[in-house]
């Protein structure tokens, strides 16, 4: 079948706009060109070649080549691209290339709040299964988490990283009434979608009296995250379970996290009771979710439009491969949470005052 696009026979209200068109065309090859250098990014992650220029003195496309043990040519190129982009600064009279300061925390610190590395290789994971996609787009059904190369996890990973070391414990945490002092004490804790159990490695960590237990349904998520605990060195207080939290949960807890994963749930309104049975009187439910609005119109700019492509990419099809509501990275705004917490049962649902581009935090309680 072949689709052909005839040309309008009216012109829109108000006739054709030639600087509208020119400002348009600016704005997709600037998208164009950030998308290219992502892709470059990430060889330049993968590559160690961020880390060698931010850790050693500027360098020629020879001198960096020696230092990552890469070929010189292929380092040349890349070189050139990252210098086009202004990620690297070049200086024509030595021919040696320079990772200003102030990239550095962006692209070579590793572990750091403001490190995107992860977010690159991320991406390489979020294209991995374009091809089944579309054939998704034309039946209407999923993907599974088994199409997504390693990349994907290993990505998230990375990006988790930054923010659990250098928030959980130091905002989050003290944003609850009374919780750092229960994990002092020593309490029950369970992550909801643990992931590769960074959390919960973090909280060991700080709060060696509580034991934690982390659920996942993926079993490359469940093998990483103890893997990451032994070499943490809290595999005694931490354990991880592959599980449906659909089927329920198998204790009950002083508090339950669920951390960037609810709106990825079979069901969320499903999980919020189930979550809601299993917390001890005077727990706490940690919930972190996507910040997002119900209104479109709200939603613009580079932060939303990486949201819907992510959601496009994987939340969308993955939910839609396990039977669920296809909610989307964006499907959980602020009301929808709140409502979605009255009708679990819980008594007292609230937003808490921290401020994070991508995310927002809420205190739920029975």
């Amino acid at each position: 079948m072949t689709t052909t696009f005839e040309r309008p026979t009216q012109m829109p209200q108000g006739g054709f706009d030639p600087g509208r068109l020119q400002t348009f065309m600016m704005d997709v090859i600037k998208d164009m060109s950030g998308a290219v250098t992502s892709i470059m990014c990430a060889l330049g992650d993968r590559l160690g070649l961020f880390a060698a220029l931010a850790t050693g003195a500027p360098a020629t496309s020879a001198e960096l080549a020696e230092r990552v043990g890469l070929d010189e040519r292929y380092t040349r190129e890349w070189l050139a691209a990252m210098t086009s982009a202004g990620y690297l600064e070049y200086d024509a009279a030595s021919g040696r290339y320079a990772m200003p300061l102030e990239h550095a925390p962006v692209l070579a610190q590793e572990g750091g709040m403001l490190f995107l590395g992860g977010a690159f290789q991320q991406l390489l994971g979020l294209f991995g299964p374009l091809d089944a996609l579309m054939d998704a787009f034309r039946s209407g059904e999923g993907l599974p988490e088994s199409a997504y190369p390693p990349h994907l996890r290993l990505g998230m990973e990375r990006i988790s990283a930054g923010w659990l070391e250098t928030q959980l414990v130091q905002q989050w945490i003290p944003a609850y009434d009374g919780l750092g002092e229960a994990l002092t004490r020593g309490a029950v804790v369970a992550d909801v979608g643990c992931g590769s159990g960074q959390a919960l490695i973090v909280l060991a960590r700080a709060f060696p009296s509580s034991r934690f237990t982390g659920y996942d349904l993926s079993p490359y998520a469940v093998a990483r995250a103890r893997t990451n605990a032994e070499r943490a060195g809290v595999g005694d207080r931490v354990r991880f379970e592959q599980r449906d939290i659909l089927d329920g949960l198998p204790d009950s807890y002083d508090l339950v996290m669920t951390l960037d994963a609810l709106h990825d749930f079979p069901s969320p309104q499903r999980v919020l009771g189930i979550v809601r049975a299993a917390i001890r009187a005077g727990g706490t439910y940690m919930l972190m979710d996507i910040r997002s609005s119900e209104r479109l119109e709200e939603s613009r700019g580079p932060i939303a439009s990486i949201l819907y492509g992510t959601s496009v990419l994987y939340c969308l099809p993955t939910s839609r491969a396990s039977g669920g509501a296809g909610l989307g990275t964006m499907g959980l705004p602020e009301s929808a949470v709140l409502e979605l917490s009255r009708k679990a049962g819980f008594g007292m649902a609230r937003r808490l005052p921290i401020e994070n581009p991508f995310n927002v935090l809420y205190e739920l309680k029975p």
